[in-house]
């Protein structure tokens, strides 16, 4: 904790800060920090219950992500607090766990927006590794109906799932475009050069391009 609090720079507090984050440790440093440490399962648990946002980053990375049971995930998640901590919780832990389905479909159909966000992210996973089994015409279906209105960090995990399907899956592709067009969610989201835009049109077109060019 003291490392930790060592590397904390206020001017990396600030711009976290408005991204909901309220940690200040450049993250890189943080991996660094991590490293010597390998894999430390109970050490991983003792950081993640101080609640201290750079001390749960830590944690994750130096944990089993296999040693969580069901619903103490589910209790880490409802927890997270933060968006980066959210995303390495369910990115580098919950989707190495063996519960990862059975968590996907419980929070897919979660009322809070942020539990959901994570189950539509563990969604997107399965349309771009294992799709057999979900029905994509249908997840379109929520999102044509729901996306636009829905809170921002769901409606951001939406959007990534129709893009997803529409890179993937050729067969949907004119609709994933068409409902992305019509929606126009994040249509005018500031994007830097050479990154591409998380407008659906864009994203998909331009991720297809890529694949074909391959």
């Amino acid at each position: 904790m003291a490392e930790l609090a060592a590397l904390d720079d206020p001017k990396i507090r600030e711009v976290n800060a408005r991204h909901g984050d309220d940690h200040g440790v450049n993250l890189g440093k943080l991996r660094e920090l991590a490293k010597p440490l390998k894999t430390q399962q109970d050490l991983a648990q003792r950081l993640w219950a101080t609640g201290d946002s750079a001390a749960r980053l830590m944690a994750l990375l130096i944990c089993r992500p296999k040693a969580f049971g069901r619903d103490e995930l589910d209790a880490m998640l409802r927890e997270a607090g933060t968006p980066k901590v959210h995303d390495w919780l369910v990115n580098y832990v919950v989707k190495k766990n063996p519960h990862a389905e059975q968590l996907r479909l419980a929070w897919f159909a979660d009322p809070d927006p942020v539990v959901a966000s994570a189950g539509w992210a563990l969604t997107t996973e399965r349309v771009a590794k294992k799709p057999a089994g979900l029905d994509l015409p249908g997840l379109l279906d929520v999102i044509e109906a729901e996306m636009k209105g829905a809170p921002d960090r769901l409606q951001w995990a939406m959007n990534h799932c129709l893009a997803q399907i529409g890179i993937d899956h050729a067969e949907h592709r004119a609709r994933a475009i068409d409902i992305g067009e019509r929606l126009e969610v994040l249509k005018d989201y500031p994007t830097p050069p050479n990154c591409t835009s998380p407008f659906a049109p864009i994203w998909i077109t331009e991720l297809v391009r890529r694949q074909q060019e391959k």
